[in-house]
Order: C-alpha cells, then structure tokens, then sequence
C-alpha cells in the first residue's frame, strides 16, 4: 500500500503530538517533584524546646513540676527523630538541614514550622 505525503504529515504530527504529551506528563509527574527540596531548622526547633525547658525548670520549686518537665524533654526526644522520618513521606522531597543549604530556590520548601507542630504535644 503506497502511502501520500499528507499521510506521512498527518503520522507524523500524531508522534510528535504523542511524545510531546508524554514529555509534558513525564516533567509534572516525575521531574518537578524530584527536584523539590524541603529545609528545617532542627536547632531552632530544639532550642525553642531547650529555652521552654529551662524556663519551667528556674520557674518552679516543686518537684512535681520538675517531673513534668523530665517527662517533657522525654517526649520531646522521643518525637523528634519519629518527626524527621516522616517528613520526606508527608512532603514527596527531599529533606536537608538549613544549615546544608547554601541559598533557598523557587523549589525549596522550609519544613521547620510542620517539625514545630509534630513534636508539641497534644
């Protein structure tokens, strides 16, 4: 079967539509999520806790008040490491200390005020 030039031009605009498109899913789907970078300060998260620490512990003389505070560091130590696991699932990026990242771009995210509200008790 002989084809015409109008059919070569009409397969070939089809490929190039059909690889066009795949290009475009392939980039929203795949490409721009990966290059997502989320940062979090994790010294200011702990010494916003250390400072809330400290403060309890000069401000009372009772020892049940300085149990409270035991049992708050405690929980404190036990979520963060939980928190900065989840993180990079809840995000879909990559997470990386502030303080490895020479500047922010449009794709990094800052991460720090989520890691505040995980690790806060309920």
């Amino acid at each position: 079967m002989k084809t015409t030039v109008p059919q070569w031009l009409a397969h070939g605009l089809v490929t190039v539509l059909v690889v066009a498109a795949s290009l475009a899913v392939y980039d929203r789907l795949v490409l721009r999520p990966a290059l997502v970078v989320g940062v979090v300060d994790v010294a200011e998260v702990y010494r916003a806790k250390e400072a809330e620490f400290t403060r309890i512990l000069t401000q009372t003389s009772s020892e049940e008040d300085r149990q409270k505070a035991l049992s708050m560091v405690r929980v404190f130590a036990q979520r963060l490491p939980a928190a900065l696991d989840e993180l990079p699932r809840e995000c879909g990026c990559l997470v990386l200390l502030k303080t490895a990242v020479a500047g922010p771009t449009p794709n990094t995210v800052d991460l720090t005020a989520r890691l505040r509200r995980k690790v806060e008790a309920p």
